[in-house]
């Protein structure tokens, strides 16, 4: 039996690892044909997919609703800011996302600890506040984190390994945008193998039997704060290194960018994408990213103004957002999922049965 188990862990390892090679591959095709405008949105993309997988790990498997994560992403920000203050920093970049996420993740485990005993609208008053509250910090603290005009991010200069090693496979000299888009996508694909063998593991099972019912995953054993915190852990993590990679593209760590709006945007992604979905988090991440941009040059093609097109793009939003929950209860991926079940059952239904050789029909 523990010869299975161990066998099936490897399937989902090895099967997790060869969806990343392929991501890695469509990303480096991506980054490399679009211009670096584009490939600024990509990296919002990136964070924005970074913050929203973690989320969806914490309320989609384990049914904990967090309206504080942008306060989460903001100290992951703020720790890649303080560590970068001029372009003579020797602090490696993989270095800075990981201290990030480690001072995130210590801050996750206080919240956690602290709320591993609320439930539902509770814990969401209670991550409300935490979001209220952080841009305040940053705000009394002015001379160490810079007030309402924040920390300047300079990004170190890039490594010369690593303009050799892009222009030997790409053939094209690495400009900064796309430098940034690759150093968000890489973290998102090692993000996204981590939470996806979490949820696919023990200890996902445990955050779905917790989310399930309560009684009997207590009766079965599972330790219900333990499971709370860990989960809340995973997903401030997440958040932390979403913050970082925010801090690497809009160059700067300051409170107006970590407002409730940027909580709620997290929480709309994984609405529109599907609940419990690292695929889900990822399409409504590209939703909230692209969206506005395509609707607004949309609007100018037909003749609004800028103003006029700015203000159209707000509108689309929430007319989707509507749509999605009206038409697609369960998100987009969780649409999909049951059209192709039915598809299947309709299948089978309908297929002719066959009778064996030698048998009456």
């Amino acid at each position: 039996m523990r010869d299975r188990i161990a066998s099936l862990r490897q399937h989902v390892l090895a099967r997790h690892l060869l969806l990343a090679l392929v991501g890695l591959l469509v990303v480096v095709v991506v980054v490399e044909s679009v211009s670096d405008y584009r490939n600024t949105q990509l990296a919002s993309m990136a964070y924005l997919g970074i913050a929203a997988g973690g989320l969806t790990v914490l309320t989609g498997i384990n049914g904990q609703l967090s309206l504080g994560h942008g306060a989460l992403m903001a100290i992951g920000a703020y720790t890649s800011a303080l560590l970068l203050p001029d372009r003579d920093a020797s602090v490696p970049l993989t270095l800075v996302v990981l201290a990030a996420t480690a001072v995130t993740l210590v801050v996750g485990a206080v919240v956690g600890l602290a709320a591993a005993r609320l439930h539902g609208p509770y814990l969401a008053g209670a991550t409300l506040a935490l979001a209220v509250a952080v841009p305040g910090i940053a705000l009394y603290f002015k001379e160490t984190f810079g007030g309402e005009q924040g920390i300047r991010v300079v990004m170190p200069d890039i490594p010369v390994w690593v303009l050799d090693a892009v222009f030997f496979v790409t053939g094209q000299d690495l400009t900064r945008s796309r430098f940034t888009a690759y150093i968000g996508w890489l973290t998102l694909i090692v993000v996204f193998v981590l939470l996806a063998n979490l949820s696919a593991g023990r200890t996902g099972r445990r955050w779905r039997a917790v989310r399930d019912d309560e009684v009997s995953a207590e009766l079965a054993g599972i330790d219900l704060g333990r499971a709370r915190v860990s989960a809340f852990m995973v997903s401030a993590a997440a958040a932390g290194a979403a913050g970082a990679i925010l801090a690497f593209t809009v160059k700067l760590a300051a409170p107006s960018a970590f407002t409730l709006t940027l909580s709620l945007t997290l929480l709309a992604a994984i609405v529109l994408g599907g609940l419990g979905s690292l695929a889900g988090a990822l399409i409504g991440a590209a939703l909230l990213t692209f969206l506005p941009s395509v609707v607004t040059d949309a609007g100018r093609s037909a003749g609004l103004s800028d103003i006029q097109a700015a203000e159209l793009a707000p509108l689309v939003y929430g007319l989707v957002m509507v749509l999605v929950i009206l038409l697609a209860p369960t998100g987009i991926v969780g649409s999909l999922r049951s059209a192709a079940l039915r598809g299947r059952a309709r299948r089978r239904t309908t297929s002719p049965t066959t009778t064996p050789k030698g048998t009456a029909a």
